[in-house]
């Protein structure tokens, strides 16, 4: 296996990739060198950190400790999922739920199937790519659900103002947003292998692992991706569009 090695020198050199980015944002006045420059600093500081935590936790091969690590990452990732919500309703135990149970069960499919054993090593990496890739798709979700009760406001007045319950009222919405968070990871896995190849199979590579071996883990992973973010999506959405509405079953949220 290649011996992989990045040195400090190295990393300050690569730092220099950050200078065009930081030269494009001024040049054209965009306003993002700022974000930039955190989004750098904030990159150093956490890899680091979560590092050298990752370290601590493989070294201790704990399962409570293993679990507690994956329902941080589960927390954190439901925290970024709920602030995506525009509705002043929301929910934060909704998201939670939607990114608890979606890398629960695909995780727990895979350690039944044995693609991944009960090792620190694997389960929290499976379930940092499980629960962002929901974050993003229940993300994408919550705002194609706020735009579409906003343009089809009057639609869904008049449904209910015909007698048709909430779940009715808001079935074409809800069923466009699924289908809206759902749809990069679909068009992930319609390109894989033909314009990119994605994380874990790149990684596997470029440490000297043969591509064949490789691709099986990035079969699992799409398959794996696709369970995460139509179950999460699903769950989300559920949960989502009854916010819009009062405990007398009228639609209640500022569309401006």
């Amino acid at each position: 296996m290649t011996n992989v090695s990045v040195s400090y020198f190295s990393l300050v050199l690569a730092l220099g990739l950050v200078l065009v980015a930081l030269g494009l944002s001024s040049k054209e006045k965009l306003g993002l060198t700022k974000d930039i420059m955190v989004a750098v600093v904030r990159t150093v500081l956490q890899l680091v950190f979560i590092g050298y935590v990752l370290k601590y936790i493989f070294q201790l091969d704990h399962l409570i400790v293993t679990i507690a690590m994956s329902l941080v990452i589960v927390f954190n990732a439901s925290h970024q999922a709920y602030k995506r919500n525009p509705n002043p309703h929301k929910q934060f135990r909704h998201a939670f739920l939607a990114i608890l149970s979606s890398t629960a069960v695909t995780l727990g499919l895979l350690m039944l199937s044995g693609a991944i054993k009960p090792l620190p090593s694997q389960i929290i990496p499976i379930s940092g790519m499980i629960a962002s890739n929901s974050m993003v798709a229940i993300g994408l979700c919550y705002r194609e659900m706020h735009t579409a009760f906003t343009d089809q406001r009057q639609q869904v007045l008049e449904k209910l103002s015909l007698g048709a319950p909430i779940k009715l009222a808001s079935l074409s919405i809800l069923q466009q947003s699924i289908r809206t968070a759902m749809q990069p990871t679909i068009d992930s896995a319609k390109t894989v292998g033909l314009v990119s190849l994605p994380g874990m199979m790149s990684g596997l590579i470029f440490a000297g692992v043969d591509p064949v071996y490789a691709i099986k883990y990035q079969i699992m992973v799409m398959f794996m991706l696709l369970s995460a973010t139509s179950l999460g999506s699903v769950v989300a959405g559920y949960f989502a569009y009854k916010d819009y509405f009062n405990d007398r079953q009228q639609l209640d949220f500022d569309a401006g």
